[in-house]
């Protein structure tokens, strides 16, 4: 037979494809032809840089127990995996749907369970935000205003601290931002898909913390519609497909587990009615906002995480070192950028990108500044994107007006009239954010030769910045005008830069991570705990020893101690104040006497908050019930559902104290008493038997 040659013309797309191939791969170390050759190799080094902060020392991280151990929980049962059951028997829920415990999850699946294993998701996905919103600003405003934004981006003090956790907002940042990027594609093509892409990445991140993932909704509906290259009706028709497509990927796990009977699942843990719609509305919606004076989500807490709530908040002892130092600078360019496209057509990509990035900024702003319920620090994370794409942006836009603002000097007068004042913006906007700067170091003065150093850097950086700026706008040197922006560059950054430093040098609370020394308000000091912070699970505080040693998911974690553990270990201290065992602190005692005594019970212990129970799932690797949710007032456990798991022998022991929190945790507390056989050396602890139940 045969053999017939390949035609000419295959043959020589055969031969081209290597270098094409080649050319590719080159293409993703020295970016395209078009870029700066600075470039692509600024933002591989920015991508270490964030790589490096995210994940020094990542082993020494705790992280936060409440969601280790239900990721723990995770590895050990499919259905625990599922609903995010806080223990692997299924009891109750943590209160966050489960996207997040998912991703830690299947990393501790495939990678063994431990800190590092947990926590290296979060530092992928916090490098891939950087990437991302790279690649966003530089699509409309080129590689300098990326660099600026990326490495903003990267050097936010609280994102560092939340990028080295266990939390979930890593997760819930980059999937917004995914939804961003598909809804900045949509406006430019004016198609329907990367719309629908977008809600579902939006829908994602509801999954990952609910409402907060809505915050940024506004801006999106007004930026597409607004923006998007399509005829008025074929907007509003995408937008209610994309709406759609929202609501289903928003909704699916919250009708899936509402539908499936409360006897088949665990109870959903920070709900009054066992529902997660109510977690949706309630503990993590208006509870959030109204906090505790709200008649819907009423168990919404106090704000004394974050400081008083006001429009001041974000820039008081607490907050402002975590993320306000490049908010004023950010706010004259959003401000500015507006004003400077103000006649571009309807369609112009750069102006809805500014209401994009604008919108995010503000509509985060107003709901951290505002929000009267439960605020931790690092929920501010998800500002930082915002932000960072202003700082980036307005470092390009203010400075090409200055350039044009100081040209004018010397022109026609109606010319000189029209462009004269946007000479003195980046001056102006690169002063008022030296000083805010200095103010925040001035704060922390004394706290280490760091931040001294990096009050000295931004004051000479600023100044140098700003004289310079003014002396190259009145002598035409354009050699001198881009040396001051250089050095307002590092102005702007050597001060978060210095927090972001200490927050990757530092341990840091897994429960709530901040950056930064502390400032008098409980905060700081690598995240160190506080006036006002919710206690973590105790002196081990999860897996310390765990990431280390490299354990399978099949293990136990070890080394750790559940809280309040005297120096050897033996502290025979069962129970305290709070009510079924509330503000319990448990030994490593009582857990080896729990684990020798658990006569095949599926749950080793109930105790009455999620704290002291993912402590002891950390500790002892068993199943353990939480009574009370997180706070304790959780309805998960009542006296007809305690006598039940007694009697199928489910569960044998019960940690109780002389103060009861509600009816029937009273109710429980004296039935125990009557019913049960106290343990004479662990105070609190009481055994229970089938034969116990009348």
């Amino acid at each position: 037979m045969t053999t017939l040659a390949p035609p000419p013309v295959q043959e020589a797309r055969h031969r081209a494809e290597p270098p094409a191939a080649r050319g590719r791969v080159r293409g993703l170390f020295t970016g395209a032809p078009e870029d700066p050759r600075w470039a692509r190799p600024a933002l591989w080094a920015i991508l270490v840089l964030a790589t490096a902060l995210y994940a020094w020392n990542l082993s020494s991280v705790t992280g936060n127990t409440f969601y280790n151990a239900a990721v723990y929980s995770g590895t050990k049962s499919w259905k625990a995996f599922f609903f995010g059951a806080l223990d692997s028997g299924s009891f109750i829920t943590v209160d966050k749907p489960p996207f997040a415990l998912w991703v830690m999850g299947l990393s501790a699946r495939v990678l063994g369970y431990g800190t590092w294993q947990l926590a290296l998701p979060m530092v992928a996905l916090g490098t891939g935000s950087v990437a991302l919103l790279y690649r966003m600003v530089k699509r409309d405003f080129g590689a300098v205003a990326a660099t600026i934004a990326a490495l903003a981006l990267t050097l936010t003090p609280i994102t560092v601290a939340i990028n080295r956790d266990t939390n979930p907002d890593p997760v819930l940042v980059f999937l917004m931002l995914l939804g961003a990027a598909a809804l900045m594609r949509a406006v430019r093509t004016g198609r329907l898909l990367p719309l629908v892409w977008s809600g579902v990445a939006i829908g994602f991140a509801f999954n990952t913390k609910m409402m907060q993932a809505y915050v940024v909704l506004p801006a999106f509906f007004l930026v597409y519609l607004w923006a998007a290259n399509a005829p008025l009706g074929r907007r509003v028709r995408n937008l209610a497909v994309g709406t759609v497509a929202l609501v289903a990927s928003s909704a699916w796990w919250m009708v899936v587990v509402d539908l499936i009977p409360a006897s088949s699942r665990p109870y959903i843990g920070g709900s009054t009615d066992n529902t997660v719609w109510d977690l949706v509305i309630g503990y993590n919606g208006f509870g959030r906002i109204f906090g505790a004076s709200s008649s819907v989500g009423s168990q919404g807490n106090g704000a004394s995480f974050g400081g008083e709530a006001g429009l001041y908040r974000l820039f008081n002892s607490i907050m402002g070192g975590q993320i306000s130092w490049l908010i004023p600078f950010a706010l004259i360019a959003l401000v500015g950028g507006l004003v400077l496209r103000g006649r571009a057509p309807r369609t112009d990509a750069k102006r809805a990108a500014l209401l994009l990035w604008g919108g995010w900024f503000v509509l985060h702003y107003l709901t951290f500044a505002l929000a009267e319920g439960t605020f931790h620090p690092y929920y501010v994370t998800a500002m930082a994107p915002g932000v960072a794409a202003l700082a980036g942006i307005g470092a390009v836009v203010l400075y090409r007006a200055f350039v044009e603002g100081s040209a004018a000097v010397g022109v026609p007068p109606r010319e000189r009239i029209r462009t004269w004042g946007r000479g003195w913006v980046l001056p102006a906007a690169v002063a008022v954010s030296t000083v805010w700067a200095v103010v925040l170091l001035q704060r922390v003065s004394g706290s280490g030769t760091l931040y001294t150093l990096a009050e000295v850097v931004v004051g000479v950086a600023g100044a140098v910045a700003v004289v310079g700026l003014l002396l190259g706008r009145f002598t035409g040197r354009q050699r001198l005008t881009g040396l001051a922006a250089l050095a307002a560059v590092v102005a702007l950054l050597a001060g978060p830069a210095a927090y972001s430093v200490s927050a990757a040098a530092a341990g840091t609370n897994g429960t709530n991570p901040t950056a930064g020394p502390s400032t008098g308000g409980g905060m700081g000091g690598g995240g160190g705990m506080g006036g006002g912070q919710r206690p973590s699970g105790g002196p081990g505080d999860s897996t310390s020893q765990s990431g280390s040693d490299g354990q399978s998911a099949g293990q136990p974690p070890s080394g750790t101690e559940s809280g309040g553990t005297e120096s050897d270990g033996a502290s025979r201290t069962g129970g305290s104040a709070g009510g079924m065992g509330g503000g319990t602190q448990v030994s490593s005692a009582m857990i080896t006497y729990l684990k020798k005594n658990q006569d095949g019970a599926t749950w080793l212990v109930a105790v009455a908050t999620d704290q002291t129970a993912s402590s002891i799932i950390l500790e002892s690797g068993e199943p353990v019930i939480s009574m009370g949710g997180w706070s304790g007032s959780d309805d998960a456990m009542t006296l007809a559902k305690l006598k039940s798991l007694v009697k199928a022998g489910k569960l044998h022991y019960i940690v109780i104290s002389d103060s009861g929190q509600g009816s029937s945790n009273t109710e429980i507390s004296a039935w125990v008493k009557k019913n049960g056989t106290a343990v004479s050396d662990y105070s609190g602890l009481y055994r229970l038997d089938a034969s116990d139940v009348g």
